[in-house]
């Protein structure tokens, strides 16, 4: 209801910010399962919600989510700390989704039937929130969709969204301003 709140009442979303531990990353090169649990944890919807913005489709978000923290795992032992953990995990996830991108380009369709997109969104329990977080998808540049989805899902911050993204923090806030209130206009239009 949070979400579906923001835009229809614009009320701030309280969210807390991911914190991790970089410490998780020696453990996680030795092998260490507890590390890895603690890790996935603390980032799996942020990291699914990031590749989802990406991609475009849940499926596709799942196998990424689930191919970048083979690839953290498979790498833990390179990570070099400098403060910033979830940037060098979303590298690995935006590099991921590149490679998905670039391999499904080159798939040819074999139905030419319209699918109905699939946002992966089942998880979020709020019906408002689902169908606000699909409109998202539909209606707004993609740039205001993955801050939306990044903030609201993920539960990032405006400003390790713009860490992430490499956009100063006014420009994320006026995206993330301007895609709410085009969803509150298309969401009453609905209603």
């Amino acid at each position: 209801m949070l979400i579906f709140e923001a835009v229809v009442y614009e009320a701030p979303v309280q969210q807390v910010g991911i914190q991790l531990d970089e410490s998780l990353f020696p453990r996680i090169a030795a092998e260490e399962k507890e590390a890895f649990c603690t890790l996935y944890e603390a980032c799996s919807s942020a990291i699914f919600a990031y590749a989802l913005s990406i991609l475009r489709n849940r499926d596709d978000a799942e196998d990424a989510m689930q191919d970048t923290f083979l690839k953290i795992r498979s790498a833990a032992h390179l990570y070099k700390p400098q403060g910033k953990p979830m940037a060098w995990i979303f590298t690995i996830t935006k590099n991921v989704c590149l490679m998905m991108y670039r391999k499904r380009q080159h798939i040819v369709r074999l139905s030419e039937e319209s699918e109905e997109p699939d946002f992966g969104l089942d998880q979020i329990e709020n019906l408002e929130d689902r169908m606000t977080l699909e409109k998202a998808f539909t209606v707004l540049p993609e740039d205001s969709c993955r801050i939306i989805m990044l903030h609201a899902v993920s539960g990032m911050k405006h400003r390790e969204i713009a860490e992430l993204l490499n956009m100063p923090i006014s420009t994320v806030l006026s995206k993330y301003n301007r895609g709410i209130k085009k969803l509150q206009t298309e969401l009453e239009g609905m209603l």
